[in-house]
């Protein structure tokens, strides 16, 4: 089963005139400041802490109407149930291989509740009353379907052969936004490539992810080289300093996006990521600041994001002892 792997002894303690490793300093921002749950998934990712304590943690932030609210997401506040919680509650529960069951089960028949006529996904629902959300995360009345929540969903969905009946309208938007000359945005990438790297027609994933990468490259939707990024301007909503770059489409070498790159340009994208890392040990937040508290809930999940993205490219230099990451089924 994914997630099922004999556990590792931490990672050893550096020498007397040797400075912390990454993942050493990382760790200890990571109890100074991440919530309970990130705190569990970094235990559980990087020195062979127990599943079942994420999985508690988690458990936390789960509704009665089986979605996921009380910021989960922190640019999402308040105890509503919202799309954007449900995509961040399947990324944990597919780094524990523990995306399947009756949990997931009641996720899809919430999240078909909540999605749009064509199958579709906002990012944030209106509710009964208006708790705070980041503003560039608006609330509509009339909301709309978002590749960039519905493609993660359904993605890590198939990705972990889940059924349900509302997948089938879910895909079919997904396949439609994906296929369909348009404009693109920088973040709708992610979420196609997410849905790409789970759809279950592997020849068509593979073929629209050629001409999605073509486009990006033609279309400029990613700063190939760090270095240059001022010559980049920003996207519409997008501030200074919110571009995207190779690692953050590309995360793992398995995923469709890592052909969009020569491995010069990866290379200059993950010596970037590395780079970031704050004297404090944890990562910077790419977006705007918005709210004092959901900027420090969101450091740590943007430390645990760049390290697993490291990691899995082979450049976390102290993590030789560290767990692998649970491969998806077959």
């Amino acid at each position: 089963m994914p997630g099922d792997h004999a556990r590792p002894s931490a990672p050893s303690a550096p020498g007397p005139c040797a400075p912390p490793s990454a993942l050493a300093r990382a760790e200890q921002f990571v109890w100074l400041t991440a919530r309970v749950l990130e705190q569990r998934r970094f235990a559980f990712h990087f020195l062979g802490g127990d599943a079942d304590a994420v999985d508690t943690a988690l458990g936390a932030y789960l509704n009665a109407d089986g979605g996921y609210g009380h910021a989960l997401d922190p640019d999402v506040r308040g105890p509503l149930s919202q799309p954007l919680h449900g995509a961040h509650a399947l990324r944990v529960l597919d780094g524990l291989g523990r995306c399947a069951g009756q949990r997931v089960e009641r996720l899809c028949r919430h999240l078909s509740r909540v999605s749009t006529p064509d199958g579709a996904l906002p990012v944030v629902l209106p509710g009964p009353r208006a708790y705070p959300a980041a503003p560039y995360h608006p609330v509509r009345e009339d909301a709309r379907g978002e590749l960039a929540t519905t493609g993660r969903v359904v993605g890590l969905l198939h990705r972990n052969r889940v059924w349900h009946a509302w997948l089938f309208r879910a895909t079919d938007f997904c396949w439609a936004r994906v296929e369909r000359p348009r404009p693109w945005h920088p973040y709708e990438v992610p979420g196609a490539v997410a849905f790409l790297d789970g759809a279950p027609d592997r020849a068509r994933a593979a073929a629209a992810a050629d001409r999605l990468g073509r486009l990006v490259r033609e279309r400029r939707l990613v700063v190939l080289d760090p270095g240059r990024r001022a010559e980049h301007p920003p996207a519409p909503g997008c501030a200074a300093g919110e571009e995207l770059f190779p690692h953050d489409v590309a995360r793992r070498p398995e995923s469709l996006a890592r052909s969009w790159f020569t491995d010069e340009e990866l290379g200059r994208s993950l010596d970037f990521l590395a780079g970031r890392q704050h004297p404090d040990g944890g990562w910077p937040v790419r977006r705007r600041a918005w709210a004092p508290g959901s900027s420090l809930e969101r450091r740590p999940i943007a430390t645990l994001e760049a390290l697993l993205t490291l990691r899995a490219y082979g450049r976390l230099p102290g993590g030789a002892a560290i767990r692998p990451a649970p491969a998806p089924r077959p």
